[in-house]
């Protein structure tokens, strides 16, 4: 059920004629109603905000930008959409990285109760660290906690040689998240972010960087604005306080890692696995090549028709991840 405050601000901000107002509002509902197991009440909910902005499109003769999660004409070439059902709890993060998640996902769902207050809920994130460490599942799980689209940047139709031209197209996706809100997300963002200066830095660069700079500190929108970055050392220092949080991945601890084995291979381990042993074998690989060990473990008993996986088998899909990581470092 909507709390007093979200009430409140819906029928405030359509008294003032507010109608983006309104629409967040009536969208933080909707992710409300999602949370709370609502799922056919927060679809019915979604599909009415999309309904009215399309009538008021029409009305007002306007063309509008295309409403929630179908973006098209110049736009679908920018962005591609999903509807993520990640939550929090499908991660494995340390405390501080769950914490700050937490932290923001509940200043999303009372944003109604933080603005009605003059202040801002945290909404432009930067994730920063090695690959495979969580930070597109980040986005991904931001989207689905909050009942939002995820809108992923497309960087092979956003960046181009021609002048001036990148910085028209950030322009666009900008107004995107004022109109339709979702979270937005840059992956590969020391593409747009890189430090102003640096040898290989030409002009065109510099003005990318410095336009981003002037978007997102004008941006006012209810969207969630996502950078994600495995070189932060070379983004430019003025990025960093136009963002209202760092998050920081690391590559998992031997906790972290027993979690992720147990799990994902729990149900079909064998009695007697240690998986501390099997922890120690895996330091220094990514969440992301635990899990697709853990993958190759769980696909090889199948086609051998095993029920059950033991601890060689887990131990030799990770010592397989491990000389395939090796392999790619030497390339570099």
């Amino acid at each position: 059920m909507a709390s007093a405050e979200q009430l409140k601000a819906l029928l405030k901000s359509h008294l003032d004629g507010d109608d983006e107002r309104f629409y967040s509002v009536a969208m933080q509902l909707a992710a409300h109603e999602a949370k709370v197991g609502h799922g056919k009440l927060a679809k019915e909910l979604r599909t009415l905000v999309d309904q009215a902005k399309l009538r008021r499109g029409a009305e007002s003769g306007i063309d509008k930008p295309v409403p929630i999660g179908r973006p098209r004409g110049e736009l679908a070439n920018l962005l591609s959409v999903s509807y993520p059902k990640s939550r929090l709890g499908d991660m494995v993060l340390s405390d501080e990285l769950d914490q700050q998640l937490s932290r923001i996902i509940r200043e999303q769902r009372h944003a109604a109760n933080i603005l009605a207050h003059g202040l801002q809920p945290r909404r432009k994130l930067l994730l920063m660290g090695p690959p495979g460490t969580g930070k597109t599942m980040t986005a991904s799980v931001l989207a689905g906690e909050l009942g939002l689209p995820l809108f992923q940047v497309r960087l092979d139709g956003l960046m181009t040689k021609f002048m001036g031209e990148t910085a028209a197209k950030l322009r666009q996706i900008f107004e995107s998240t004022e109109q339709a809100r979702g979270v937005y997300f840059f992956d590969e963002f020391d593409s747009i972010g890189s430090q102003r200066g640096l040898a290989n830095d030409v002009g065109e660069i510099r003005r990318i960087l410095n336009s981003f700079l002037q978007m997102i500190e004008q941006d006012a929108s209810h969207s969630l604005i996502v950078g994600a970055t495995n070189h932060p050392d070379i983004l430019d220092n003025a990025l960093f306080r136009r963002f209202d949080d760092l998050l920081h991945y690391e590559l998992p601890d031997e906790e972290h890692i027993a979690s992720v084995l147990k799990a994902r291979l729990g149900r079909m381990a064998t009695k007697g696995v240690s998986w501390k042993r099997l922890a120690s074998k895996a330091m220094g690989l990514s969440y992301a090549e635990i899990t697709r060990a853990s993958d190759e473990a769980m696909k090889s008993a199948l086609i051998e028709d095993r029920t059950t996986i033991a601890e060689k088998d887990i131990g030799y899909a990770l010592q397989e991840r491990h000389s395939q990581v090796e392999r790619l470092r030497i390339k570099k």
